[in-house]
């Protein structure tokens, strides 16, 4: 008789148990990040009134008889199943689509998330703002003059500097593909003006100097008079102030002797060779490289008074090529210096996130720089993870140790910066195994009435 009550009692603590996890479930509905709970029950260990008996030559087996001691909790899961991810627009935000978890730091102790509600402190550090945690990734570092991500090593917190200023860079490359018309007239000895400007052809792009003044490199062509295939260029930095710049160019690796070269194409308007004022000629194959250099003006002349000229490299393309390379073809011709690498001074005035968690500083003078990347963490077994408030989990015995790495390795999922990842509550899962517990506590309660009302009548037989 006692058995049923305890047995009653089993069922409506740990229904109540379920109950109590439900009720967490429901209450985090809203809860970025948040992974519901889910109960499972096992029977109790039973009491055996009889045991098995096996079968013999006059009778059969018997089976054994054994009364169930009542219910308990097996586990209390964590269901980590993909929450809808929703849109925010704030450039902080960060939400991972798949396996993974960012990692925090409180000093030295690390806790896991999957909500990506991050912000900005005062230092630049990336943080969780409800509670200070700082994200961990990697920052980048310049190895000549490239930012590089080393995420082989150890994570460290990262910082975003927002307002810091990117020096200016001189320009040191400039890449020419324009086209130059086959059919553009020869300008002859004692042509008018008309005839000069019609055969004259001109590209100009904007250069910058060591200290981020812009400048104007032009670079004009004229076919060679009785030869087919032959132009000659003139480079001049800053037209309107030419003999202030003294623009010289040139093939070998010192300073040219003047402003002009010839270009040499063959009978399909492919570039193949160049000629600078010196007699150097290129290479009969590769890259076609010539070094321009000129005065920069407004600087201090070195100690034997010569002023300080900047240098800077001036490719035509591929010999033999017709791709990302100056050709001769009987087509309109076209102005196109479409790479320079110089720029002024800017400052980070904002940065956005990548699916790979690589964050990237967009400055005012329009330069793209990487920051850092946000790192992410899997578990061998993420169930095994304890949870530790404010969305946080920390490593258990039974979760394995966290492996930390970028997106899109080793089973991590992806990141969509400006969204965060809902709830993967279900409600109406929920309030129908809130129904289906709250019959199950009310017939465990039935129980523990039925066997009462059976003491009653037993105590009831002497009166």
């Amino acid at each position: 008789m006692m058995r049923s009550l305890y047995s009653g009692v089993s069922g409506m603590q740990n229904h109540q148990t379920r109950l109590d996890v439900i009720g967490n479930n429901v209450a985090n509905v809203n809860t970025t990040g948040f992974k519901r709970g889910r109960v499972n029950f096992q029977d109790m260990i039973s009491q055996q009134l009889s045991g098995a008996a096996k079968p013999t030559t006059e009778l059969g087996g018997v089976n054994p008889k054994e009364v169930g001691l009542g219910v308990m909790t097996a586990s209390i899961d964590t269901i980590f199943t993909q929450g809808n991810l929703q849109s925010t627009g704030v450039s902080t935000d960060v939400a991972i689509q798949g396996n993974g978890f960012f990692v925090l730091k409180n000093g030295e102790e690390s806790f896991y998330t999957r909500a990506g509600a991050f912000g900005v402190d005062s230092e630049g550090t990336l943080v969780n703002p409800a509670n200070g945690m700082r994200v961990q990734g990697w920052m980048a570092e310049e190895v000549n003059g490239q930012m590089i991500l080393q995420t082989a090593g150890s994570t460290e917190d990262l910082i975003i500097p927002v307002g810091s200023k990117d020096p200016a860079k001189a320009t040191q490359n400039v890449n020419f593909a324009c086209n130059l018309n086959k059919n553009t007239p020869e300008i002859l000895e004692g042509a008018s003006l008309d005839d000069v400007i019609k055969g004259t052809w001109g590209t100009e792009q904007k250069i910058y100097d060591s200290l981020g003044n812009e400048h104007l490199l032009s670079v004009s062509f004229t076919k060679v008079p009785g030869t087919p295939n032959q132009w000659q260029a003139t480079v001049t930095v800053d037209p309107e102030n030419a003999e202030g710049t003294e623009t010289r160019v040139g093939l070998a690796t010192t300073d040219g002797v003047e402003n002009t070269f010839i270009l040499n194409f063959d009978n399909t308007g492919s570039l193949l060779s160049v000629t600078d004022t010196a007699g150097n000629v290129s290479n009969p194959e590769g890259e076609i490289v010539l070094q321009a250099s000129f005065n920069v003006p407004d600087t201090t002349a070195d100690a034997e008074g010569n002023p300080y000229r900047q240098t800077l490299n001036i490719s035509l393309g591929t010999i033999g090529s017709q791709k990302d390379t100056i050709t001769q073809s009987a087509a309109q011709s076209s102005t196109k210096a479409f790479y320079q690498d110089g720029y002024t001074m800017g400052y980070l005035n904002n940065f956005k996130i990548d699916s790979s968690g690589i964050i990237t500083g967009v400055y005012s003078n329009g330069t793209n720089r990487t920051i850092g990347q946000i790192a992410l963490a899997t578990f061998t077994n993420q169930n095994g993870l304890e949870k530790a408030g404010e969305n946080t989990y920390v490593e258990s015995n039974n979760s394995g140790l966290a492996n930390i790495g970028t997106s899109g390795i080793a089973g991590k999922g992806s990141m969509l910066a400006g969204s965060l990842e809902m709830s993967n509550v279900d409600l109406t899962e929920q309030f129908t195994d809130m129904i289906v517990t709250q019959r199950g506590f009310q017939a465990s309660s039935k129980t523990i009435l039925t066997a009462d009302t059976l003491l009653d009548t037993v105590l009831n037989l002497k009166r």
